[in-house]
């Protein structure tokens, strides 16, 4: 059994990066790019525009949905790297109490 306290700084630091790159992918550049290319991509098959209603629908739902989330990993984000922080600036203090006084 190992003594003292073992927190994955690095760990939390990489999850913290991996978030970042999440929210990028949710951010809102580009959605409406994606929107309007997935809706050329479907066109009017045998003149119908019942299929690209219906994306463009879901698109619309989803873009409420990706801010919601997007909101969510951000707080997350945001506690995580608060809480690598406190554990950085806790390991140092004890550190520095540790030292022999002069």
């Amino acid at each position: 059994m190992a003594d003292g306290v073992d927190i994955p700084l690095e760990s939390m630091r990489e999850l913290s990066d991996a978030l970042g790159v999440i929210m990028g992918e949710f951010g809102d550049g580009g959605a409406g790019a994606r929107t309007s290319k997935l809706l050329e991509a479907i066109g009017e098959p045998m003149g119908d525009t019942r299929l690209a209603r219906a994306a463009d629908e879901f698109e619309s739902a989803w873009d409420d949905k990706r801010e919601t989330l997007r909101r969510e990993l951000e707080e997350m984000k945001t506690r995580i790297d608060d809480a690598r922080e406190g554990w950085r600036e806790a390991d140092l203090e004890l550190a520095r109490s540790m030292e022999p006084q002069e």
